[in-house]
């Protein structure tokens, strides 16, 4: 086969063997001709061009590419400029949520994915945000718009998008499917051979594609590759979990699915070794961590169960739950990390504390979450019943009480709750409207329909930077101290992401981890206390407490004698390093 010898054995090995699995020993060969000359025109990394792929100085900030618009400019210009200025010496990725042409779901409706939406700005935007940033993009791979060129060609019965769907009688019985909606799963389309029922996971706008086609497959390889020209230092695959479908079986992290991501690392791999790929699951702990298979697959999971435990041991004032699945987490895998994140674009999913709360704690969250103005999206379960999926709230106002009401902790409950992700092992990630400290916006809610709206406001940039000049409002006191946080963060060899974590075990009242730098030299204790009442620990009797060194208390700047209590002020925490 030409260009054979250009790729190393393993990847021949590998890339033959999953696509086996895909495709069948009869087909595979086939599709492995085809997906060569992608790789061969994108080009073969040598050995020596391997370099690591994060440090403690790593972290991503979350944003639309129109969280921020100014007039007379583009919304991703703006947004350049705003991190630039306000964020360069403590961000060091962006994560722009879908930038491309989309028909709904805030851009995840895909209509080209080698477009820029026009109404964001263009590729040169995007290539100048990746002169100063590292990229992190979406890649939308389990459905396209029903505007998308593919769709356009199945509504006309031609190639290449005729075969890219999966089309199914409408009494098919799909009642074992997992659903992360309430909406029927087939939805019919007019055809020019009649009504048709196609899959449709998430809505009726956002139809799946067929992967047991191999044209689907390799025309994504095509996107991935063109996304790593376009400057991506982060791959995110978007609702990976329902790539692959098999009627009669759950439908979600079929073995299928998992060589899907396999074959996509292995590619990065051999074409842009320094490009990370995340998979997006919000799913139960345990199948989400399945995402890292034996360090062969997706370098970066998002840390899913983190924002509804943390969010839990806030409102109720305990970290039992939260130390519990902590120091139950198993170290990632070899060459592989945690995404940390307490907020993003969408809700904080429920799904990932399955086994992990009480239901009369999570039924109670959710009320609480009710009362301080959000929504609760739902679920189909097998059985016909449905279940709480996703709470739909600015992060902020979720936080401007405890199950016992409103107080006036907000903007401390808030920092702390960042201020214990940032600890954490693996990569920061902030979500725009956390780090402004942005209310629920229930206009935009009214305005679109969604209610994962009230999470997504739009800044003016004048309003926004005239409240952050403001030492007064709510909004700088969190962007100020959050941006202070990271600065100390990104210095500290301890909390590099392949740095060993213990959790504490400290009582209810607080919760902390030590970290130990990779080469043994240093070690950080970082503690928060998670209720609104004084609390108090000592550190005399852990076997990393060596009273020789000396010990520096990093958030307020000063010595500090740990073989002293220590005591905490309501939600203060402290990383103490030697």
């Amino acid at each position: 086969m030409k260009n054979l010898d250009l790729l190393p054995r393993w990847f021949i090995e590998r890339a033959g063997s999953r696509l086996s699995v895909l495709y069948g020993p009869q087909r595979s060969p086939e599709v492995f001709g085809r997906l060569v000359p992608l790789l061969v025109e994108q080009g073969i990394a040598s050995k020596h061009e391997e370099k690591p792929k994060w440090s403690e100085r790593d972290a991503i900030l979350i944003c639309y590419g129109d969280s921020i618009r100014s007039p007379d400019e583009t919304p991703l210009h703006t947004l350049h400029e705003f991190v630039r200025k306000n964020l360069s010496d403590v961000i060091n990725c962006v994560h722009i949520l879908p930038f491309f042409p989309y028909s709904s779901d805030d851009g995840f409706a895909v209509v080209d994915y080698q477009a820029v939406n026009s109404e964001l700005g263009d590729w040169d935007d995007i290539e100048n945000l990746s002169q100063d940033f590292g990229l992190m993009m979406d890649l939308v791979i389990n459905h396209v718009s029903r505007e998308h060129p593919w769709f356009v060609d199945y509504l006309r019965d031609e190639l290449p998008g005729r075969d890219f769907f999966i089309e199914l009688p409408p009494d098919t019985d799909v009642s074992m499917v997992v659903r992360p909606r309430n909406h029927p799963l087939l939805t019919p389309v007019h055809t020019r051979h009649g009504v048709k029922y196609l899959w449709a996971t998430f809505s009726e706008d956002q139809i799946d594609l067929n992967f047991s086609n191999p044209d689907v497959l390799l025309a994504f390889v095509e996107i991935l590759l063109m996304y790593v020209r376009m400057g991506a230092r982060f791959i995110r695959l978007d609702a990976v979990a329902f790539l692959w479908k098999t009627v009669g079986t759950r439908c979600i992290h079929l073995r299928e699915t998992h060589e899907v991501v396999k074959l996509l690392r292995d590619i990065l791999e051999v074409t842009a070794p320094h490009v990370v790929l995340l998979t997006e699951t919000n799913v139960p702990n345990g199948e989400n961590l399945s995402y890292f298979g034996h360090s062969d697959e997706a370098h970066m999971v998002y840390q899913f169960t983190l924002p509804p435990l943390l969010l839990h041991a806030m409102h109720n004032g305990t970290s039992q739950y939260l130390t519990d699945w902590s120091a139950d987490m198993p170290r990632p895998p070899k060459g592989c990390t945690y995404m940390n994140f307490v907020a993003s674009h969408d809700g904080i999913g429920l799904r990932p504390t399955e086994g992990l709360l009480p239901p009369e704690d999570l039924k109670e969250l959710v009320a609480s979450m009710h009362r301080y103005g959000g929504f609760v999206t739902m679920r189909s379960n097998g059985d016909g019943t449905e279940s709480p999926y996703e709470i739909n709230i600015s992060l902020f106002d979720a936080l401007s009480g405890t199950r016992h009401g409103r107080d006036a902790w907000q903007v401390q409950r808030f920092v702390c709750c960042q201020t214990i992700m940032f600890a954490l092992q693996g990569i920061p990630a902030l979500y725009i409207h956390s780090l402004t400290a942005t209310p629920n916006d229930r206009d935009l809610v009214d305005k679109t329909g969604r209610t994962r709206s009230i999470n997504r406001h739009k800044w003016e940039s004048e309003t926004l930077n005239a409240l952050l000049a403001n030492g007064m409002t709510p909004n700088a006191q969190v962007f100020d101290e959050l941006r202070r946080l990271l600065s100390i963060r990104r210095k500290q060899a301890a909390f590099h992401p392949d740095s060993r974590q213990e959790t504490l075990r400290m009582g209810h009242g607080l919760f902390g981890v030590i970290r130990e730098s990779v080469d043994g030299r240093h070690a950080l204790y970082a503690i928060s206390n998670v209720t609104d009442q004084v609390q108090s620990f000592s550190l005399t009797d852990h076997r990393k407490a060596d009273r020789s060194r000396a010990w520096y208390e990093l958030i307020r700047g000063a010595p500090i004698d740990i073989s002293a209590s220590c005591t905490l002020q309501p939600y203060q925490t402290v990383w103490i390093s030697g």
